[in-house]
């Protein structure tokens, strides 16, 4: 009987699905029926491209990992089949809707798509999926995890893709003393639960206030407003997306927002909500009835969107005893302090960023995958270490590397330059000068084999396990025409308008910028350069030059040697 290696994963989101997802897929790859891993001998292996167990072993004594290869024998010959290891998945997820693409909820807000559209590709039949279960304890000693139905679930490595918690700011009459219930009409926007909520509640005329002048509380105004809702968005920052755009840029989003409906007010501060008595079942309850500013000043409201930021969920693992700062802290293995438990997504900290970003989401996933395949061997149990009470927490890292792209205060949904089935396309490290929050080691793209090849504890025989070394980011947002406009006026405020930002865009001393405004076409562009690599960019507007500009800034390359102004014309200097 084959031996069987049980990954459990807590978190059924974006982040642990895709993990499932390609372990499955690196088994189906190695010629798997039902069995998530199963390994092939070398002759099924080679017509898949995967590396074989009795052939390419016969070398080196050892079988190889290849791309496609998730179990693999230790032996050669005919002891294939009874030296193989399976992967055996299991996913639990509080939701029970299936995995979606949180990053197009609000265009399930607007209406342009139905709930399963957004459904992301399911693994493959042989991976368990435990739905509307929720695990309240890590059992470290036994390696379980225990659920809230009474079930324990057996590990030999255990992933936490627990993602992250919407943030509710201390308003007045938010909550009422000792109540955890928010009013009727209140509505926090990040799972299918919350969005499917306020679809139903909003209306043609509703008044809404969203509060939040991020990308995901843009997202969410510009989708109310499509719905025929009266929208107010009041944001406590000088200027809207601050954390991807500069002034000018978002001086230009705020005129699109105007275009459509959305009335915008910048260092506007929520003091509190105003809530009126209603009749329901079980007594009286609350609903709100206005949005209190700081000035005094009362915006009237049947709906309130709350959409000020995320925090990592990490409950679980500071209660298990693991390594936790602002999230639960990995190594460029995705190890927590305990060496079979891993994080991955919005709820892990590597080296002192949480990313909150799908692109990095997928791009540890990958890596986990190859890492959880059956060549590498994992530590035995005796290893187990709890985190000692006498260090006292991990040190907080400084607020400016906690996160990166949309950070706490102004939280936007995981954005990527988005790829086939509804994945982002993975991102690479930073160049070397890069003052973006992002690890880096050389100037090496990521997906270049030496990098695959260097700085990594390999397994016995196998020489290509790749290490997480950061993400560079790249964020993506459509803001569609005002419905009736016929494809927008001449100068383009309602017309639809696309964005797109990534590194850094707040040029050092000695750094080239190039920057473009027209604004009879309603665009903005921005890049800067330092030597021959890009350090950010802003483009707003007709984005026809992000393509190649994505390309270059997500494999880091080498600008070409044309003029630097051709980088914002149609072909980005391609």
């Amino acid at each position: 009987m084959s031996p069987s290696r049980r990954v459990v994963i807590v978190g059924g989101g974006m982040a642990g699905t895709r993990l499932a997802q390609q372990l499955a897929a690196r088994g189906a790859g190695a010629g798997a029926a039902t069995s998530v891993g199963a390994a092939t001998s070398a002759g099924a292996a080679a017509g898949s491209g995967a590396a074989t167990s009795a052939g390419a072993a016969a070398g080196s004594g050892a079988a190889a990992a290849g791309p496609g290869a998730v179990g693999a024998g230790a032996g050669a010959g005919t002891s294939a089949d009874t030296d193989r290891v399976t992967v055996e998945v299991t996913i639990i997820g509080e939701e029970p809707h299936p995995a979606y693409n949180r990053v197009l909820l609000a265009e399930v807000l607007a209406g342009r798509y139905a709930p399963e559209v957004i459904a992301l590709p399911a693994p493959a039949a042989g991976v368990r999926r435990l739905s509307g279960v929720r695990v309240v304890r890590i059992d470290r000693p036994t390696a379980e995890v225990v659920c809230d139905d009474g079930r324990r679930v057996p590990y030999d490595a255990l992933v936490l893709a627990t993602g992250s918690n919407p943030v509710l700011p201390p308003l007045r009459g938010l909550f009422e003393p000792d109540g955890h219930e928010l009013p009727d009409g209140v509505h926090a926007f990040r799972t299918m639960d919350d969005c499917l909520a306020l679809g139903a509640a909003v209306r043609p005329g509703a008044r809404a206030v969203v509060i939040g002048g991020g990308l995901l509380g843009v997202s969410a105004a510009r989708a109310l407003a499509q719905r025929g809702a009266q929208v107010v968005l009041a944001h406590q920052g000088e200027h809207l997306m601050e954390r991807q755009l500069d002034p000018g840029a978002s001086g230009l989003l705020l005129r699109h927002m105007a275009a459509l409906g959305v009335e915008v007010h910048t260092e506007c501060r929520v003091r509190g909500l105003c809530t009126r008595t209603v009749d329901g079942e079980g007594g009286g309850g609350r609903a709100v009835s206005a949005v209190e500013l700081a000035d005094g000043y009362a915006l009237e409201a049947d709906l309130v969107v709350l959409a000020c930021g995320v925090r990592p969920r990490v409950g679980l693992a500071r209660a298990a005893g693991l390594e936790v700062a602002r999230g639960v802290v990995i190594d460029d293995e995705l190890r927590t302090s305990d060496p079979r438990v891993f994080a991955i997504g919005d709820c892990a900290e590597h080296a002192g960023i949480v990313y909150g970003l799908a692109g990095a989401a997928q791009e540890q996933a990958d890596v986990l995958a190859h890492r959880l395949s059956p060549t590498p061997p994992l530590p035995e149990p005796m290893v187990l270490r709890p985190l000692d009470p006498q260090e006292g927490p991990a040190p907080e890292p400084a607020p400016e590397d906690r996160f990166v792209g949309n950070r706490s205060a102004e939280w936007a949904p995981p954005s990527g330059s988005w790829g086939r089935n509804g994945w982002a396309q993975t991102g690479h490290r930073a160049a070397p000068g890069d003052e973006t929050p992002t690890r880096h080691t050389d100037a090496v793209p990521a997906d270049h084999p030496a990098c695959a090849q260097t700085d990594h504890r390999a397994a016995p025989g196998d020489e290509t396990v790749p290490q997480y070394h950061g993400t560079r980011t790249l964020t993506r947002l459509t803001l569609t025409a005002v419905p009736g406009s016929a494809g927008g006026s001449a100068s383009g405020t309602d017309g639809p308008l696309d964005l797109a930002a990534f590194g850094n865009p707040t040029p050092a001393p000695g750094d080239d910028v190039i920057h473009l405004t027209d604004a009879t076409r309603n665009t903005y562009r921005k890049v800067v350069v330092r030597g021959d690599r890009l350090l950010g960019g802003i483009l707003l507007g007709d984005l026809g030059t992000v393509g190649a500009l994505a390309r270059t800034w997500e494999s880091n390359e080498p600008l070409p040697a044309t003029p630097l102004l051709h980088l914002l014309t149609n072909d980005g200097g391609s």
